[in-house]
């Protein structure tokens, strides 16, 4: 039996679009990358949306001035959007459009095995070899930085250095204060050739995944109201 493909789209605290695409779990590798990626071409308010990417890897929609971000995961997807932008050229990077996004299935143990290969001998004594969650946190974060650097060649261990970490918030902005008085937002310094970017992080859960943001504080963002 089929199961279908579940599209959602809803705010987040910092004020960025996120579109997630789940189930399908009859389908996988390619297969299922390709029919989410078309649920999500199909999904766009006013017409069917296309992909493409410049040729440093970023990807932009055809016809578009907003920035987005793509990760997928284990049956996952998540798109990030920004406003729309059009004094930025978003074939290069600029902190008015500077978003990464990365997701992570939240039981991946795997990553206590590489942990050494992405964090530095500072963020290795900070975050403890056995807390899973932490190091998937630390992981998409470091992944959603490079991703907003638009740079090649990145050092995760010494480029993108994670001076807060992030905690891994409800999915969405509407939560009662009461229950969640602070917004436990992270920050990240990253070195993009000679000059230094702060990306402030952000992570949610959703679906069994840690997803995570990396954005400047100087970038275009949405009005998102919270409940309380």
């Amino acid at each position: 039996m089929e199961t279908e493909f579940i599209y959602w789209r809803h705010p987040s605290v910092p004020g960025i679009k996120i579109e997630e695409i789940c189930g399908g779990e009859d389908k996988s590798g390619k297969l299922w990358k390709d029919m989410a990626y078309q649920v999500y071409s199909e999904n766009g308010r006013e017409s069917y949306r296309e992909i493409g990417h410049y040729r440093n890897g970023a990807p932009f929609l055809f016809g578009e001035e907003a920035r987005i971000s793509i990760s997928h995961a284990d049956h996952f997807l998540v798109v990030a959007t920004l406003p729309p932008t059009p004094e930025v050229d978003l074939a290069e990077f600029s902190r008015r459009a500077a978003l990464g996004v990365d997701a992570e299935r939240l039981d991946r143990e795997q990553v206590l095995a590489i942990r050494s290969r992405f964090l530095s001998p500072r963020e290795l004594e900070k975050i403890g070899e056995d807390d899973l969650v932490a190091n998937i946190l630390a992981w998409t974060a470091k992944e959603a930085c490079y991703k907003a650097l638009m740079m090649e060649g990145v050092d995760f261990r010494e480029d993108i250095r994670i001076e807060v970490l992030p905690e891994l918030m409800p999915v969405v902005p509407v939560y009662d204060k009461e229950e969640f008085p602070e917004i436990r937002f992270g920050r990240a310094l990253c070195r993009r050739g000679d000059e230094e970017v702060e990306l402030t992080l952000y992570s949610y859960g959703s679906e069994g995944h840690a997803v995570t943001l990396a954005y400047s504080p100087q970038c275009a963002k949405f009005a998102v109201k919270r409940q309380g």
